[in-house]
């Protein structure tokens, strides 16, 4: 048998009720072995994890307690990975010992159910690509940038704390407990723990939210997009070089996945570089000059055209690019702030972080903070993804940490570089692109004269510095390109012009950011599409069963257009709002997005406590109280507050009565016909803010009946409900994280030692 370099035997038996194949070599390394490399501390682990704590303290000092009048972007990124390591390392393995308790003697259902479809076993780092590509979206780049008006300190401390301790949290749980039930939905997992009142209010909640979800993606796309020649071109472009991808990848060349990316990549920069060219001709200039309205309409036929199409075709070969784009791009924007060192003079808690009135996002700190900075912390939509195709393709039960828990904190760094682009800009910059063109005015010489009249320190800003930006980034205008992507673009063009290229180069770096967004967003479009659609199939299905056969066409495109006719009428609505569609559409974005995050730690939460797990339910409760107190409290801020910028009934009553008393503009709209979509949408609005706070506190309510229910239940020695699939013995081996630990090698080994037709390969066969 051998032993440790401490006399710990190794492989040893566990009683688990699993028998292995005798003619194989063990599917795990033994518990005990794996717990005393973990605990076997030498001076160099000692030296390294002190100096990532002592960095990590000097970063968080220096951005909570030193107050200069600037402060030095690396601290942003040094505070961030510090504690990223450090939750990684010790606070993700609490959990997995306590609450998770993987069993990696165990077959996942990539295993057992191996079809070579929808269940097939993936490396690891593969799928940690493919799970980061799905759950980044927009959330992660607009949110922290329209949070930036109340300062850089309250949104750095939720992206990086909120992430530790309640975002990789819910994604490691939901990407557990799916796995363990053979992969199962968010939704079928709450009817089975949550009973048929809680199940059915979690099922209605998230097809409504992914209604308002997908739309505020779009939306992010088309305020990105819109009148920009250049942009229209590169990001049009995408669509078929992603399409000569797929075509590529499963017929002239299947398997050659790298290989096809570095082509993508190719194929991406010309079209970036050829935008410029053809934004600069007459004929390009005018052909893609397109208004936000009409690019709307091409972004809901995309969608609808790109959830029917076979998922290798667009949607698989985007995932290949995005992966390599997102990742690539965020970890060289970081090293071009550790070089630049760009100087940040946005004050740490802003004028505006008390007041309820900003130009940017109205509504106070608490609760609006938490729920605009949705997914760099923690998302409802990762739970979908976590429970969608994720589940279904895990190799080893010990590789959910690193996917689910490690995935989200990459993402949560995506966030933080977004914070750091937008407040390394200068601040006027900043409210001039965020700020509604009926605020700014919408020309160079109002914007500054607005900006100017904020009375906030230090900023004063001219007519020809704004139409200075402009020129630099290859724009006609930067005045109010609300939504965040383009502020995020600036910003990025700011830092890695100064690290590559100089200001010759911005508006290729502007441009290049644009695409950069552009995948991450068309990606969550036509995945959260495909998503939707599924979702409202297998509702359906419950009482017309043909619908849940998901190769159907009718019913599935019966069902995509359904999914897509609501976001797209959601996204029309905000695209045409008189009051910045993102800046009263982002409140509900997040609001919907946290209440499915409640919704999933809910689910998290009773099935943890039916496992026995109440000593370390806290681990669960915590995020879920705290995700709860703000998704209620910013719920009954936006349907009670009398403040119409807050409020949103109470907008409706202010322009209805203005409509009433007969006059043709107020506030912000400036024709009747404004006034009137003011009304219609604040009323949707105001009522979509009541049904998503109603499901939210009857799930909320079930799931801790539940596990009361199930504490009474273990007190008096009585069996809870246990709706994992059976144990299935695993006949293979892979590692748990990206390096392998010496006992995974010395397995490894043994594995590799085997006959080639006597191992279970990743085609799903013996």
């Amino acid at each position: 048998m051998g032993t440790m370099p401490d006399g710990t035997p190794k492989n040893v038996l566990v009683d688990d009720g699993i028998t292995p194949d005798p003619l194989l070599p063990p599917t795990a390394v033994d518990a005990g072995v794996t717990e005393a490399e973990e605990r076997n501390w030498t001076p160099a682990k000692i030296a390294l994890w002190a100096a990532i704590s002592l960095l990590g303290a000097v970063a968080w000092f220096m951005l909570a307690i030193v107050r200069g009048e600037t402060v030095n972007a690396i601290w942003f990124v040094f505070a961030a990975v510090c504690t990223y390591l450090i939750g990684y390392r010790f606070y993700s393995k609490v959990i997995e010992r306590y609450l998770t308790k993987p069993n990696d003697r165990r077959a996942t259902p990539a295993e057992y159910k191996a079809d070579g479809k929808d269940y097939v076993r993936t490396d690891r780092n593969v799928l940690f690509g493919h799970h980061f590509a799905a759950i980044a979206g927009a959330g992660p780049l607009v949110g922290p940038i329209i949070a930036a008006q109340m300062g850089y300190l309250p949104g750095t401390i939720w992206i990086i704390l909120g992430v530790v301790l309640a975002g990789a949290v819910q994604d490691y749980l939901v990407l557990f407990f799916s796995m363990r039930r053979g992969g199962r939905s968010l939704g079928q997992m709450a009817r089975e723990e949550l009973g048929v009142i809680g199940g059915t209010a979690a099922l209605i909640a998230t097809l409504l939210i992914m209604v308002i979800i997908v739309a505020i993606l779009a939306l992010v796309v088309v305020n990105a997009l819109g009148e920009s020649p250049w942009g229209v071109f590169s990001v049009g472009m995408t669509i078929p070089i992603a399409l000569f991808m797929g075509v590529y990848l499963r017929y002239l060349r299947p398997g050659k996945v790298m290989e096809v990316s570095l082509i993508g990549f190719v194929l991406l920069m010309a079209a970036i570089i050829g935008g410029g060219a053809v934004a600069g001709t007459e004929w390009g200039a005018a052909f893609f000059h397109l208004d936000k309205v009409t690019i709307a309409w091409g972004l809901i036929i995309y969608g609808f055209i790109a959830a029917i199409l076979p998922v290798w075709l667009l949607l698989a070969p985007r995932d290949y690019l995005s992966t390599f784009m997102k990742i690539g791009v965020i970890a060289m924007l970081a090293v071009a702030v550790i070089v630049v060192r760009p100087e940040v003079n946005v004050p740490a808690f802003s004028e505006f972080a008390s007041r309820d009135n900003g130009p940017v996002l109205s509504g106070s700190l608490f609760p609006f903070l938490f729920v605009t900075i949705a997914c760099g912390a923690l998302s409802g939509f990762h739970a979908l993804i976590a429970s969608g195709t994720t589940p279904k393709l895990i190799e080893k039960e010990r590789q959910t940490r690193f996917i689910g828990y490690g995935g989200m904190l990459m993402e949560s760094f995506v966030a933080i570089m977004a914070l750091v682009a937008a407040i390394s800009i200068d601040r006027g910059l900043y409210f001039a692109m965020n700020a509604p063109a009926a605020l700014t005015g919408g020309t160079v010489e109002t914007a500054a004269q607005w900006v100017n009249s904020l009375g906030l320190a230090g900023v004063n800003i001219s007519p020809d510095f704004l139409a200075q930006t402009a020129k630099d980034v290859g724009e006609e205008s930067i005045i109010s390109r609300t939504g965040g992507a383009p502020t995020l673009a600036v910003g990025l063009a700011h830092i890695m012009q100064q690290f590559i290229g100089g200001t010759a180069m911005m508006a290729f770096w502007y441009h290049f950011a644009i695409m950069f967004e552009a995948l991450f967003i068309l990606t969550a479009v036509d995945a959260g599409t495909r998503v939707a659609r599924f979702m409202l199939q297998d509702s359906i299905g419950n009482f017309v069963p043909k619908f849940k056969e998901h190769s159907w066409r009718p019913g599935a495109w019966l069902c995509t257009a359904i999914m897509v006719a609501a976001w797209g009428a959601v996204l029309l609505m905000g695209v045409t709002d008189p009051l910045g569609g993102i800046n009263t559409l982002f409140p509900l974005f997040g609001i919907a997005n946290q209440l499915l995050a409640a919704i999933a730690l809910s689910v998290c939460m009773a099935i943890a406590a039916k496992r026995g797990s109440f000593k370390y339910l806290w681990i669960v409760a915590l995020p879920l109280a705290f995700a709860a107190v703000v998704t209620i409290t910013a719920s009954f801020y936006k349907i009670f507050s009398p403040v119409p910028a807050v409020g949103y009934f109470a907008n409706n009553a202010a322009f209805t009565k203005a409509l009433a008393d007969g006059k043709t503009s107020f506030g912000t709209a400036k024709t009747q016909l404004a006034m009137e979509a003011v009304v219609r949408n604040t009323m949707i609005q105001g009522w979509l803010s009541v049904i998503f706070v109603v499901l939210s506190i009857i799930v909320i309510i079930t799931a801790i009946l539940a596990s009361v229910k199930a504490f009474r239940n273990a007190t008096r020695g009585l069996p809870n409900p246990n709706h994992e699939d059976p144990a299935v013995a695993s006949r293979v081996f892979a590692p748990a994280g990206v390096i392998p630990t010496p006992s995974e090698r010395e397995l490894m080994a043994e594995w590799n030692k085997l006959p080639a037709d006597q191992r279970f390969e990743k085609a799903g066969q013996h």
